[in-house]
């Protein structure tokens, strides 16, 4: 609104897509891959399914503000980069006995899955600090009876890291803890791995525009140059093929997805979004679009659209292990 009332696109050349993205927290993995099977999706995050669609075949660079209620982040400020991770479904199945009257008859998928999970957790002390590993898994589905041995138990989670390299190593690691669970109880376990999002780099030259915008706003002492943050976020799989910005901006108080988060400064959090998003567009595009061409004369994308597409693919599989 702000551009186009002030009519600045007459003075820019280029275009800007306003794109409203859905599925960039990946949650909801189960349903998610049931309609991936019926064939309505691929890529079960929106970035990634966009980018697969062709939508952004004529985006040359791509920037979205995201929320903070961090102090720690300032009023605004823009991360060095972001973890990537990959998402796994796992399947433990046993064999279902009367937990009173024959338990010897049975083979407890819970106690597989709570090995399995041990394991990981034994795992952490060799993840590298600089790799920012993260590993979380919950359990969606834990037996249907107290009074039956648990027959078939279903736990998600992602393995997240700094790199590529990193989230892989650590993801064989993943898989191995899994399958020992299912050794020590004589349990079967379905692993299945699918593409998530990949470790996301703010490009520099964006970056220090933003800053040139904002500093003057809000305060050097309220700016903040962010470093590595151990979420994920969609972003990054944009980041392996094209220039992106990702700041991040205040306004908010509590914690991220929990049911304290409220939006406290309504003109921080809407119009400075807003306002950061729009003066992007005229430093980018203004004279010539000189500022975008610069940012694209020095980017160097880590991979083509067709090698990222033939990375995401090459992730996904299912493997099933019996013990």
């Amino acid at each position: 609104m702000g551009l186009l009332d002030s009519q600045a696109f007459e003075h820019l050349a280029g275009r800007v897509v306003f794109f409203a993205v859905p599925a960039e927290e990946y949650g909801d993995i189960e349903w998610r891959v049931s309609q991936a099977r019926a064939g309505k999706l691929e890529f079960l995050g929106g970035k990634p399914e966009l980018l697969r669609l062709g939508h952004f075949d004529d985006v040359d660079m791509a920037m979205m503000i995201h929320m903070t209620s961090r102090t720690e982040d300032g009023q605004t400020g823009v991360p060095a980069s972001n973890n990537g991770c990959i998402v796994k479904t796992v399947r433990y199945l046993g064999r279902a006995a009367h937990a009173g009257g024959a338990p010897h008859m049975g083979i407890n998928a819970l106690y597989a899955a709570q090995i399995g999970l041990a394991a990981i957790n034994a795992l952490r002390e060799t993840f590298r600090d600089e790799d920012t590993i993260r590993v979380h898994p919950i359990i969606t589905h834990g037996g249907s009876q107290v009074n039956v041995i648990p027959g078939e138990v279903r736990l998600e989670t992602y393995v997240r890291g700094r790199t590529v390299e990193a989230i892989l190593d650590a993801n064989k690691k993943v898989d191995r803890a899994f399958r020992a669970g299912a050794l020590a109880l004589g349990a079967k376990v379905e692993i299945e791995t699918l593409p998530g999002y990949m470790p996301m780099t703010c490009d520099a030259g964006m970056a220090k525009m933003y800053r040139d915008n904002w500093v003057p706003v809000v305060g050097e002492e309220n700016y903040r140059q962010i470093g590595h943050r151990t979420g994920s976020t969609d972003m990054g799989d944009l980041s392996m093929v094209m220039p992106v910005l990702h700041p991040y901006m205040g306004g908010a108080t509590g914690s991220g997805h929990g049911a304290d988060y409220q939006i406290v400064d309504h003109q921080l959090a809407y119009l400075g979004i807003a306002k950061g998003l729009a003066a992007m567009v005229v430093d980018l595009l203004a004279d010539g679009a000189a500022g975008g061409r610069e940012v694209l004369k020095a980017a160097r994308p880590p991979m083509t659209r067709e090698q990222y597409l033939t990375f995401q693919r090459g992730i996904a599989r299912r493997e099933v292990y019996e013990g």
